[in-house]
């Protein structure tokens, strides 16, 4: 395992080296598609939901189906780090550990090769574009997907601020039901010396972060909790001589499940109507970068915590979801699963930080725990 460990934390490094953001994993894609073919995979489909791909093990349709899944793509962060492996590319990062979970998911499959399932099959899953929530999607609307049924999916994350190398398990939601809401405020412009012949909406955009900050209720511990972010306002342009006419506001909700968060949305809406209807003011609304809330089946968390304890990880009871969005929920929703999370180390820089970098010391955990269960399954 020492040498395939080091090769491994090679790969890992040369797709840190090499990030690309959601839907342009296409180098990605082809790095990792030079790593699974020597394998020689039982199936193998490419271009998956844009840019994914899907190695299979096994020839046994009959026996248990299990699918594990990693992410390919990278985030529009700068890279801070002046190690030998940084990124190569201004304002694109490996900032929330995909590289590392490909890796693993690759040592899985170095295993698979070596000793093919003898029942069922298990299918690896690079997704594309989890980071804006279009690659869960685009995956299973592909055609190639067909009707596959699944018995148990499968996805871990990395966690700093967790030991590294614990297990982190809950039953029920994982992670929270997130959506974005983009408001476009449109008025008059006029002179800037003559604000009353035009109608600015910048009184509007004032009162509906207000009014949206009012409904706010960030208390993890509260099953009605509720999360509003204000991401990006935009209000006119750049010119003095110019009142502006234009504005922006995106909002991003977060709930504990798909209903609270339905909710949050409609009472969001009627907010940001009225708003604009006291200031004569046209309003329009687009939803965007939606998360479902992932639900782990309470049969497979049981058998992530057994497997954990019998591969020797610490195993830590998550008490509430957390509060960031994983596309993986649309696969939970569809087949019987868990996502769970893998330490990495408490005094770790957090996910999308900067200067965060995955602990290559925790692939050997991750492929311990996903080889373990596909064993035992």
């Amino acid at each position: 395992m020492n040498a395939d460990l080091e090769d491994l934390t090679a790969f890992r490094r040369d797709l840190h080296t090499h990030p690309e953001v959601s839907g342009e994993e296409y180098a990605t894609a082809t790095r990792v598609l030079d790593r699974l073919r020597p394998l020689r995979p039982d199936g193998l489909l490419e271009e998956l939901g844009g840019t994914g791909i899907l190695a299979t093990f096994g020839s046994d349709g009959t026996g248990p189906q299990v699918l594990l899944r990693c992410e390919l793509d990278a985030l529009p962060i700068r890279e801070v780090n002046t190690f030998g492996h940084r990124s190569i590319y201004d304002g694109v990062s490996h900032k929330c550990g995909h590289d590392g979970h490909m890796a693993m998911l690759t040592g899985v499959a170095m295993r698979l090769a070596a000793d093919r399932p003898k029942q069922g099959r298990v299918h690896l899953l690079y997704q594309p574009a989890e980071e804006n929530g279009a690659g869960a999607k685009a995956v299973l609307k592909d055609p190639r997907m067909g009707e596959r049924q699944f018995d148990l999916v499968l996805a871990l994350h990395n966690l700093p601020g967790y030991p590294l190398g614990s297990v982190v398990v809950r039953e029920g939601a994982f992670t929270a039901s997130v959506n974005s809401m983009v408001f476009v405020l449109e008025g008059k412009t006029s002179h800037a010396a003559e604000p009353e012949h035009g109608l600015n909406p910048a009184a509007a955009v004032a009162e509906l972060l207000q009014g949206a900050l009012a409904l706010d209720h960030n208390v993890p511990e509260d099953p009605a909790m509720r999360v509003m972010t204000p991401v990006h306002v935009k209000l006119g342009s750049v010119d003095y001589g110019i009142s502006a006419g234009h504005a922006e506001v995106h909002l991003t909700l977060r709930c504990w499940n798909d209903e609270e968060l339905r909710n949050l949305e409609q009472e969001t809406e009627d907010v940001a109507r009225r708003i604009a209807r006291e200031h004569g003011l046209e309003l329009s609304l687009r939803y965007t970068h939606t998360f479902q809330a992932n639900m782990n089946d309470a049969q497979a968390a049981r058998l992530v915590r057994e497997t954990a304890l019998a591969t020797g990880h610490q195993l830590v009871e998550r008490g509430h979801p957390f509060k960031w969005g994983e596309d993986f929920g649309l696969f939970t929703a569809r087949f019987p699963g868990c996502m769970f999370g893998l330490g990495s180390g408490e005094q770790q820089p957090a996910l999308h930080n900067p200067d965060y970098d995955f602990p290559d010391g925790i692939i050997p955990h991750g492929i311990a725990v996903f080889e373990r269960i596909i064993r035992q399954h």
